[in-house]
């Protein structure tokens, strides 16, 4: 971690096939190594975007949450390609995740019941308050829900799914600059739950919740620190705004890990569901 080297390595893009009118204008791209969907410099979104992305990525399959294969490709001065917006891609690194079947979540809870994984939505709930992901389910409604950023993978058995995660363009700052101010206290301590959907809570288990709470507790500095910093200087984070952003995700993990009874307890209380006590069972 970053992104383990033998899952997924492009070296080139071969031509443009589509783009969408995305945050972060996503386009669809041939590679040397099959077809995937780029998130380049030049979008809408800015490149602190392509960051968060990066980093909320590596974090989510260090989690143990099923992720796309992703890396980082480098579009050079001869790729041609053209956001829906008219603008154009520019040369410099970009992050890219291998196509593959499935399709984005309608919202329906009867697709859930096909999943060959219903134990990572309990996880995908603490992954997505520890990294405040605001845009898969805002706490108390800020946001639309954004079923897109659930993904339901068809390379699974006949007849069944796999739930993944997709898309982390904003988490930690909700799509705005990484900036010194990451790591503010009200950050670390965010009191909300993200990422629970009304249709996910019939399958939370207190078990796997407990789990992920246990994995996030484990945390070393030492990963984080290490995917912060491979994030590509032409992205623009500035090394102070690095420091804190390695802060925030330290300390909000030791926080919530921490406080198990406390905000996400009493947000699955609130479902008619309760949490063990700090510490047991670890």
């Amino acid at each position: 971690m970053p992104t383990p080297a033998g899952i997924w390595r492009p070296t080139e893009i071969r031509y443009f096939i589509e783009s969408w009118d995305t945050g972060t204008e996503v386009a669809l791209v041939a590679t040397d190594a099959g077809n995937g969907y780029i998130k380049a410099l030049g979008n809408r979104g800015g490149e602190h975007c392509l960051a968060c992305e990066w980093v909320g990525t590596n974090l989510a399959r260090w989690f143990g949450l099923p992720t796309f294969d992703f890396t980082l490709i480098e579009v050079t001065d001869v790729d041609e390609i053209p956001f829906k917006s008219g603008a154009a891609a520019q040369p410099g690194p970009a992050f890219i995740t291998r196509a593959e079947s499935g399709e984005p979540w309608s919202g329906k809870a009867v697709q859930l019941g096909k999943v060959v994984n219903p134990r990572d939505v309990s996880r995908l709930i603490v992954f997505d308050t520890w990294v405040l992901n605001c845009d898969r389910y805002a706490p108390n409604k800020r946001r639309k829900p954004n079923y897109n950023n659930v993904f339901l993978s068809a390379e699974a058995p006949e007849g069944r799914l796999v739930l993944k995660a997709m898309d982390h363009t904003h988490v930690f700052t909700c799509g705005r600059d990484i900036t010194p101010r990451v790591a503010d206290i009200d950050h670390v301590k965010d009191e909300d739950c993200y990422g629970c959907f009304p249709e996910f809570r019939k399958l939370i288990q207190l078990e796997a919740f407990r789990e992920a709470l246990d994995d996030l507790a484990s945390l070393d500095r030492l990963v984080v620190e290490e995917v912060v910093r491979s994030i590509p200087a032409e992205w623009g984070v500035s090394e102070k705004a690095r420091q804190a952003l390695v802060k925030l995700i330290e300390e909000r993990a030791r926080y919530l890990s921490s406080n198990r009874t406390g905000i996400m307890g009493m947000h699955l209380l609130q479902q008619g569901l309760d949490l063990p006590e700090s510490g047991e069972g670890s």
